[in-house]
């Protein structure tokens, strides 16, 4: 039996939560076509007979001057360096090496732990150009293997397991055969908030709003498909016309986010969910220690 972690590294935007669920068979992380979508470290595990692989989705590796930003890219590099493996993930198309990228690079080589470069959306990619873009890859640095792969058509992901798991160390389970992910329901559902925030808002809003769930309550739930939870959350932003934006005329825009979010929660829970959204300004949460511990988001 091998058991252990595997991290998902790579800039914004390039799948690593798209692979994530598809390798996990459940929506452990939210995904958008926003860059920085991931802001922490989100577990996901699968357990098989002969192997044990937790993975661990990571916020993308992008130049950070502070606040927010910074401390998702700290815990990214944390998370590459506690891990077992890892797993750098790039997507077809030509060589793109920034700072970021280039230090999360040199922590590896410091390491001396097996790496497995990935490269996604080959479904994009005519297969022609395919060989010279991993022949190009190789020279950045000595990966233990290439492997191409679209998270997003499942196209080649299912031998990624295998690959993994031959990488790990030997090791007993570190985790129930039952378990997929760490993150409390509580925390998916206030990322499933943020999810349509995501989708609905552009500019910098999704940047700049964080939710907090401020009760979860399951005291209708054991009635299975016809209980109730109920769900009341805070959207945070930092300026009044960011909450203008949320909201939206008449409250049109915060009712179509939480109804999008309230039907993802019901297929999460199992059950019916009552969600009364609120939105509050919070002037500089996004460079504010205080700000950032009150919104979730701890060292």
């Amino acid at each position: 039996m091998r058991a252990g972690f595997a991290a998902i590294v790579g800039r914004p935007n390039v799948g690593k939560s798209t692979l994530l669920n598809r390798l996990v068979g459940q929506k452990v992380a939210i995904v958008s076509h926003k860059p920085q979508t991931t802001r922490g470290r989100i577990l996901g595990v699968v357990t098989r007979p002969d192997a044990q692989v937790a993975l661990l989705d990571t916020p993308g590796l992008h130049a950070a001057r502070g606040g927010l930003n910074a401390r998702m890219v700290q815990r990214a590099l944390q998370t590459l360096a506690d891990a077992d493996v890892a797993l750098f993930l790039i997507e077809a198309g030509p060589p793109a090496v920034d700072s970021a990228t280039r230090r999360a690079l040199d922590q590896v080589k410091a390491s001396r732990k097996p790496t497995l470069l990935l490269i996604n959306k080959i479904d994009q990619m005519p297969r022609e150009k395919l060989l010279p873009l991993i022949d190009r890859w190789k020279d950045f640095h000595g990966w233990s293997e290439i492997y191409p792969l679209s998270a997003l058509t499942g196209e080649n992901v299912d031998g990624l397991l295998d690959l993994v798991a031959r990488h790990l160390p030997e090791s007993p389970p570190l985790f129930p055969a039952e378990t997929w992910t760490d993150v409390e329901e509580r925390q998916l559902c206030a990322e499933l908030v943020r999810e349509q925030i995501l989708r609905f808002t552009e500019k910098e809003v999704p940047y700049s709003a964080a939710v907090v769930i401020e009760q979860f309550d399951e005291s209708e739930r054991a009635k299975g498909p016809r209980g109730l939870v109920r769900i009341s959350a805070q959207v945070i932003v930092e300026r009044d016309s960011q909450k203008a934006i949320v909201i939206g005329k008449g409250g049109a825009r915060l009712k179509e986010i939480g109804s999008k979010a309230r039907h993802e929660m019901e297929r999460l829970l199992g059950a019916k969910v009552f969600l009364q959204l609120h939105v509050r300004v919070e002037p500089g949460w996004t460079q504010s220690d205080k700000g950032l511990r009150r919104a979730g988001y701890e060292d």
